[in-house]
């Protein structure tokens, strides 16, 4: 018999209590700074993203000295999606080769005076939605230097039913296999000192800022890759990576599937032997074929140089990125290019406040009916640790863009962080599209201004297991969706200012 929808909630609320009570219990304890990716099998928490304070550096205590279980995918992505107190296995007295973990997360979130073109049917009215990932990791091996993996991922959006509500795969993506892998990993390789480690399967990845490839971690649901991972380090001093992969392509209710008239490709290098000019170069290629519409393939390869000073307090620090891409988009030949700089110092004040200094630029199409495409391609990277909160809401994309703005930091106590943003919006080419909108006007006289937000966030880190993030975006519009052009496109009411406010608690065991 199938269970009934109030039964299901029920079940889902005392889940969602047991797990709270757990996640109260558990203890904190600080961390030094860390590595950039593990050199062995101890390893430390690497650091929470720029914007989050130094005082939320922690270290769960069943992931550290004797008994830190490195997973499969330790070099794949970031060290703080992974160490954290496994309470689940401790209860259930697993021995030290097994890993097993559950995280879930919820999320409520709403905004109003949708301005998306495929919303007209919405009548303007706000869009609240109540989104749930939940996470299942399953891990095989030790410290052995052969490992598996098995992470599955259910992501669901409730309230979300009536006309004009926003909802695809990037907010729906029924229980799925987020990760299945193996790895092979060698440690001081023929004496040399270096390490290397092998992965095959379905995997996550970041690389560098995960400004072109990313785990997501506000976005409820999780680009994953098929295919192959290798990488070799020396320490704390330099590492080298490459892959080749097909992408992943989700489906809101049936099982994801990869295609093989996808394939992206790449390798970076990334040096730290300097603190002050630390650097990551990279190499990227994709090769899109997968839609009937030959307008809409892809075949890309983009070059790319990031360098970067950590902050530190009474230092100043910069994160300098530069993309260029070449190809074609269809039939046409493709060249964009895509600019980064922040500029910051961390005061020696109470509070340890930071200032930074953002500035972006991503190329738009000058002409969208000639034979070349300018339109920066952002790839499988992540925006909500730069522009503000995806989900349901964030409207810009590194492309067509311009955006200077500013960030405050504090760290009133320990492990409470709060900030304010201010960005300023601008269509770096007038006659293309604004992001993901579906909004254009191909004459170009509705000008540029997209307006420009202010964004208020505070985060609390009850420890490695529990954390809570609230914020709020007011979006003062431009002057472009007041252009007749434009406004013919928008829902109703969609040339008004739209708030942004959500609410989520993340609980892991």
């Amino acid at each position: 018999m199938n269970e009934t929808v109030e039964n299901k909630k029920v079940r889902i609320v005392r889940t969602v209590a047991v797990a709270i009570v757990i996640g109260l219990l558990g203890g904190v304890a600080l961390a030094e700074e860390p590595p950039r990716w593990p050199s062995g099998p101890m390893t430390r928490l690497t650091s929470y993203p720029l914007e989050l304070a130094s005082g939320i550096k922690q270290q769960a205590d069943a992931q550290a000295g004797k008994n830190w279980i490195e997973p499969a995918d330790a070099v794949l992505i970031q060290q703080r999606e992974l160490a954290w107190s496994r309470y689940l296995r401790s209860a259930a007295h697993l021995p030290d080769w097994l890993d097993l973990g559950l995280e879930q997360r919820t999320r409520f979130e709403s905004y109003d005076h949708p301005w998306r073109s495929s919303q007209q049917s919405g009548n303007g009215t706000p869009d609240t939605q109540v989104a749930l990932r939940s996470r299942v990791r399953f891990g095989l091996g030790g410290n052995g230097p052969v490992r598996f993996l098995f992470e599955g991922q259910d992501s669901r959006a409730y309230l979300n039913g009536a006309p004009g509500d926003f909802r695809d795969t990037t907010t729906v993506n029924e229980f799925d296999i987020l990760q299945l892998l193996g790895s092979l990993t060698m440690n001081d390789v023929l004496g040399t000192g270096l390490r290397t480690d092998v992965h095959v399967g379905r995997m996550t990845l970041d690389f560098g800022r995960r400004r072109l490839i990313a785990r997501n971690d506000f976005r409820n649901t999780t680009n994953a890759f098929d295919g192959v991972h290798w990488q070799i380090n020396q320490g704390r001093s330099w590492r080298f990576r490459a892959f080749v992969v097909e992408p992943v392509i989700r489906d809101d209710v049936g099982l994801d599937e990869q295609s093989s008239k996808s394939l992206f490709w790449g390798t970076s290098v990334e040096s730290r032997h300097l603190p002050w000019f630390q650097v990551d170069a990279y190499y990227l290629g994709l090769n899109d074929r997968r839609l009937t519409n030959v307008g809409n393939h892809r075949t890309y390869s983009t070059f790319g140089v990031r360098l970067y000073k950590d902050p530190n307090p009474g230092e100043p620090d910069y994160d300098v990125e530069s993309a260029w891409q070449i190809g074609t988009r269809g039939v046409t030949d493709h060249a964009a290019h895509f600019q980064h700089v922040d500029l910051g110092y961390t005061f020696t004040l109470p509070w340890t406040p930071r200032l930074v200094f953002h500035f972006d630029y991503a190329s738009g199409d000058h002409r969208p009916d000639d034979s070349q495409d300018g339109g920066f391609d952002t790839l499988f990277g992540a925006r909500r640790f730069e522009y503000g909160p995806t989900g349901i809401f964030l409207p810009f994309f590194r492309t067509n863009l311009i955006s200077p703005g500013w960030r405050l930091i504090v760290n009133p106590a320990r492990n409470w962080t709060l900030q304010v943003k201010h960005r300023a919006w601008h269509l770096a080419q007038n006659k293309d599209f604004f992001g993901s909108s579906g909004l254009r006007d191909g004459t170009g006289t509705s000008g540029g201004s997209l307006g420009h937000d202010v964004e208020l966030r505070g985060q609390y880190a009850v420890n490695a297991n529990l954390d809570l993030d609230v914020g709020y975006v007011h979006w003062f519009k431009g002057s472009y969706f007041d252009s007749p052009a434009i406004l013919a496109q928008l829902p109703s009411g969609g040339n008004k200012d739209s708030d942004y406010v959500y609410v989520q608690m993340r609980i892991r065991i």
